[in-house]
């Protein structure tokens, strides 16, 4: 894999009271944070398994320290506009600083890997794109080789339709896609219990339970 293929991150500002709100709603705000983070590190040692140059594109602002090292990440904030608007964005950075190959992962995912991201970069060799179902409707991966900017108008985010809706657009510009593994996002707080629950070796916090 070479420095040509660029995994772009979207995360936002671990804050108290504004990560995970629908979560926060049954757990609390501080416990709500407290997953985030633990979401955020899962999505870190992920990103960092994968050689490839990295895109961290955090929602409001960059902090003068975090945990996310800027010898391996290019750090940025998320241009204004609808998610749709600030993916295109992102993408379209990735392609002007010379990616070939560009993934765009976020920080909800607790089962999305190193391999699996690898795994999205080689796809793209065969097809035009490549798309990480999330069991909600939404995605948690989305990759391709230049900047196709229609795959993000016209799609009703926050909907379980969004990654039918994303793949429809694909096939109606001709193109073509390969699916990885359907996963979960964490977004509830059943989500949140499932993890737990379906990894028994995860150490368990009476805090975030």
């Amino acid at each position: 894999m070479s420095r040509k293929e660029t995994l772009i991150v979207f995360v936002k500002n671990p804050e108290k009271g504004k990560v995970k709100t629908r979560l926060a709603s049954v757990a609390g705000d501080e416990a709500a944070l407290r997953i985030y983070c633990l979401l955020l590190e899962k999505t870190r040692s992920a990103a960092l398994g994968v050689p490839c140059s990295r895109l961290l594109c955090y929602s409001d602002y960059i902090p003068v320290a975090d945990e996310w090292p800027d010898t391996a990440f290019r750090k940025a904030v998320q241009s204004p506009g609808d998610l749709g608007q600030r993916m295109a964005s992102a993408f379209g950075e990735a392609f002007c600083s010379g990616a070939h190959k560009a993934v765009i992962i976020g920080s909800d995912c607790p089962d999305l890997d190193a391999a699996l991201i690898r795994n999205a970069f080689a796809a793209l060799d065969c097809t035009d794109f490549v798309v990480g179902p999330a069991c909600d409707g939404g995605y948690y991966l989305l990759g391709m080789k230049y900047l196709v900017p229609e795959v993000f108008q016209g799609i009703p985010w926050s909907t379980a339709s969004v990654a039918d809706d994303t793949l429809r657009l694909i096939r109606s510009l001709g193109m073509n896609y390969t699916l990885l593994p359907r996963l979960s996002d964490i977004d509830e707080y059943e989500d949140w219990i499932a993890y737990v629950n379906s990894n028994p070796d995860m150490e368990k916090d009476s805090a975030l339970t």
